[in-house]
């Protein structure tokens, strides 16, 4: 079988730039960004900017970069950022806040509908006293885990964190997803925030790329640290191309990968198996630890990727079809089948 057939559901990382978008790439402008002058990378940020009521916005080749170089803008060596436990800026990104920005994470448990609660919020600001580091920054995510943050939540932390003398970063990585879900609008769902990072590589579908937006200042600061992290990269506009061609196209079919999810979702919980609410485009289902190796190959067999645990994470996106899901169900559904089979065999050839 080879790799093109593949239905990949490991995470929308995965995502290929369509026809259209490999045209508008092959079409880009393109210049030195490390000098400011590729003019796709500059469309791209003002762009961004100005759609989401940002000062100003700049390109990093990953979220990863963005969200580190943001953290670094808004806090010095010893100052504090809050966080969730679950944060992929605490969890999934090596530490790099505190590994290269010196910046101590205070993370904390997240609620069940992905927040971070005020009073614990609170608890975990630090007196002004020597003995402490001095938090500086509340840090949220959006989408969390597949979950939308409350919008009421989100006025109301930024507004707590504001009244607490604290700078607010959003790291957006899948934020256009929770705004398609909430029927928000983009301004409002980043209102707020003194930055937000917004990736271009997942559910929109670009080869690669991360915005980070905030203010002339912040972005100034954050240019200088990305040119550090060694994220200034030259003709960047092929990159930025993309992005621009995924911001304005990839946005509103967003809802078809949450309907796939959905669907998913359900076919699942037909079968028997355990399967989380779904509200965006990611699945969370638990699985036995004694099915995990058979149904890894039924699923090789069938012509689906996924990366199978006791708690599995399945994420549809551009490349996956509604018939694609069907066909995933139906490997599902071959192997439980085939699973019932055999416990009713081995039940009735039972001597006792």
């Amino acid at each position: 079988m080879t790799a093109t057939r593949w239905i990949d559901l490991r995470s929308d990382t995965v995502t290929r730039p369509t026809a259209a978008m490999r045209a508008a790439m092959h079409a880009a402008e393109v210049g030195d960004d490390v000098y400011g002058d590729d003019p796709s990378v500059n469309r791209l940020q003002a762009h961004a900017a100005d759609r989401l009521g940002f000062e100003a916005a700049l390109w990093f080749a990953s979220g990863t970069q963005s969200n580190l170089a943001a953290l670094m803008s808004h806090c010095g060596r010893g100052d504090e950022v809050i966080c969730g436990q679950d944060a992929h800026t605490y969890r999934y990104e090596q530490g790099g806040a505190a590994v290269l920005g010196s910046i101590q994470p205070q993370p904390i448990a997240h609620q069940p509908d992905g927040s971070l609660a005020l009073a614990d919020i609170a608890a975990a600001i630090k007196p002004d006293d020597l003995h402490f580091a001095r938090t500086r920054l509340l840090a949220l995510e959006n989408t969390i885990g597949g979950k939308v943050l409350p919008p009421a939540y989100v006025r109301e932390a930024c507004a707590f964190a504001q009244s607490r003398g604290l700078a607010t970063h959003l790291d957006g990585a899948r934020l256009m997803n929770a705004v398609v879900a909430s029927a928000q609008d983009e301004r409002d769902a980043v209102a707020g925030f003194d930055s937000a990072s917004l990736c271009l590589s997942k559910g929109l579908g670009a080869p690669a790329g991360s915005l980070l937006l905030g203010s002339r200042t912040l972005i100034a600061n954050a240019r200088r640290w990305r040119k550090a992290l060694g994220g200034g990269l030259r003709q960047a506009g092929f990159y930025a191309a993309a992005g621009l061609y995924a911001l304005e196209h990839h946005v509103a079919r967003l809802s078809e990968d949450h309907a796939n999810a959905t669907r998913l979702a359900a076919g699942l919980t037909a079968l028997g198996l355990a399967v989380e609410p779904v509200q965006t485009n990611i699945v969370f289902l638990h699985l036995s630890e004694e099915d995990l190796p058979a149904l890894r190959a039924q699923l090789q067999t069938g012509g689906v990727l996924a990366s199978l645990g006791p708690r599995t994470r399945l994420v549809t996106h551009l490349d996956i079809s509604r018939q694609q899901v069907e066909q995933v169900l139906a490997v599902f559904s071959d192997y439980y089948a085939h699973r019932r089979q055999t416990a009713s065999t081995h039940s009735s050839q039972d001597p006792s």
